[in-house]
């Protein structure tokens, strides 16, 4: 057996290293890579996609598999072999059913979109993406009919995201969180706006750059086995458990644009830089699920980056590091403009009481087009009409519409948004339990410390990677299942107090 599960790691780790590379070349694409670069990108993309989908559903790993069920139902649940040899299987049986040839077509054709999405985004010009994102939809129908059985042609595409979840588990969520939402929002938006012009004055990209990283380095993020470029959308990407790489872009009239995609990235890479490095170059060595990747984000971002304590610490220094800008802004101005809470457009600058509003939108439209019920060619006035029922607002182009997110541009159409929401949800869960054991965490906080709030996440979230599915990692953490309870808790708090509700 333990010849056979030697044999087995090597072959992931073969795997490994192609998709790995594979993401090299995509992190590549999205920084630095000249627009010349494009066609033969997708390429050597879809290539090495292929090679590593051919190597993993070798009928050679699914007999080491079945020789070692033997092994893996003699050990405990919780063993890393037998986590290794579950996970593993689990992937490798829905790899085996979608062919290696078209995970190369949609590697390809997902390079080639992404690269027209950056030229398209800025010229206001969908209908240049029209036709790539009607196959891009018609390759995400695709991809879930190598499922059949499914009760929502979303639902393989979801559980690829967030294993265990399906459309209609998170229809019934959002229904629950978006009952207590609107009313939320509702008597926040009623009183006068909190004035954020502080916000909106000239900030040298040098030096927002400088205080970001500095923030990430205190809060944790290792350097030496990480960096930060600039790229047209925020993400984190990593290479190895000793090479997890974040991205982020700038407005120099904005001080939070680039501020809160560096701690919202950063969360994301901390969560990867703290997995048990025993499994490196294995199926356990990366985040459980698209939710609980995005509650390390939030809870970095949001919950801490965006508290009140948070700023009484690090104020002064923003304040040295921009005295012009803000040396005449009190401190109390500065926190209700970072935590302003209006009617918006753009997702990734919603404050946190809108913010799942915009991805509600989202994932009703990806259903809707999954379905069939809603078509390519009408998606731009859907998503207008969309806005301005739920957030009574319109943007004045498909720039702020329609084209404002790379997901459907750079993946698939349906499984990507609903982790958003989700990752809310969970930080509250998470942050909770964090504070039930160490109720000085928002003390150490105020004084600019966050090694017990970072030993915590590490010790009961980042360290186990995949080992547990998400759910079991939150009845682990919490003692029960998913709840929506105290992430509203927090919102009702917080805000409350902002606005005296």
């Amino acid at each position: 057996m333990e010849a056979k599960l030697q044999e087995l790691k090597t072959r992931l780790m073969e795997v490994d290293d192609l998709e790995h590379a594979n993401a090299l070349l995509a992190w590549d694409q999205t920084t630095y890579m000249p627009p010349g670069g494009a066609p033969a990108r997708g390429r050597q993309m879809a290539t090495l996609a292929r090679l590593a989908h051919e190597k993993f559903t070798d009928p050679a790993i699914g007999k080491l598999l079945d020789d070692l069920r033997p092994y893996e139902e003699s050990l405990p649940y919780d063993s890393d072999d037998a986590a290794l040899i579950r996970v593993t299987r689990r992937e490798y049986e829905r790899n085996t059913r979608i062919p290696s040839a078209f995970v190369a077509e949609l590697n390809e054709h997902i390079a080639a979109t992404y690269q027209s999405w950056t030229e398209a985004r800025p010229a206001n010009d969908f209908a240049r993406l029209r036709p790539a994102l009607e196959k891009t939809l018609d390759l995400s129908r695709k991809l879930a009919d190598f499922f059949p059985g499914y009760e929502h042609i979303a639902d393989p595409l979801i559980d690829f995201a967030d294993y265990g979840m399906k459309a209609a588990s998170v229809r019934a969520v959002f229904a629950q969180l978006r009952e207590q939402l609107v009313p939320l929002v509702q008597a926040i938006t009623a009183q006068p706006p909190a004035d954020d012009s502080c916000l909106r004055r000239s900030y040298p990209e040098d030096q927002q750059l400088a205080f970001g990283e500095a923030i990430i380095k205190r809060f944790g993020y290792d350097f030496n086995r990480g960096r930060q470029d600039k790229t047209h959308h925020p993400f984190m990407t990593k290479f190895s458990l000793g090479d997890v790489r974040i991205t982020t872009r700038f407005k120099e009239d904005d001080l939070g644009y680039a501020l809160f995609s560096t701690l919202h990235e950063a969360g994301h890479a901390m969560y990867e830089q703290g997995i048990n490095m025993a499994y490196e170059a294995s199926p356990l060595a990366g985040g459980t699920s698209a939710g609980v990747h995005e509650s390390q984000s939030r809870t970095w971002e949001n919950i801490v980056g965006r508290s009140r304590g948070f700023w009484q610490h690090f104020y002064p220094e923003l304040q040295k590091t921009f005295p012009d800008q803000l040396g005449d802004v009190p401190l109390e101005t500065f926190y209700r403009a970072i935590n302003k809470v209006e009617r918006s457009l753009i997702r990734t600058e919603a404050d946190e009481v809108t913010y799942n509003l915009h991805v509600m939108i989202r994932f009703d439209l990806e259903l809707q087009l999954l379905e069939g019920s809603l078509e390519i060619r009408d998606l731009p006035q859907v998503w207008h009409d969309r806005y301005q029922a739920d957030l009574g607002i319109t943007a004045p182009d498909d720039r702020d519409g329609v084209l404002q997110d790379v997901h459907w541009y750079g993946g698939l159409i349906g499984g990507a948004f609903q982790g958003y929401t989700l990752g809310n949800i969970i930080s509250g869960l998470f942050y909770e339990a964090a504070l039930k054991v160490h109720p000085e965490i928002p003390g150490e906080i105020a004084q600019g410390r966050f090694d017990t709030l970072h030993g915590w996440l590490k010790t009961n979230i980042y360290q186990y990677g995949s080992k547990f599915t998400a759910n079991e990692l939150i009845e682990r953490v919490t003692g029960g299942p998913l709840r929506i309870e105290p992430y509203m808790a927090y919102l009702r708090g917080k805000y409350g107090e902002l606005y005296a509700l």
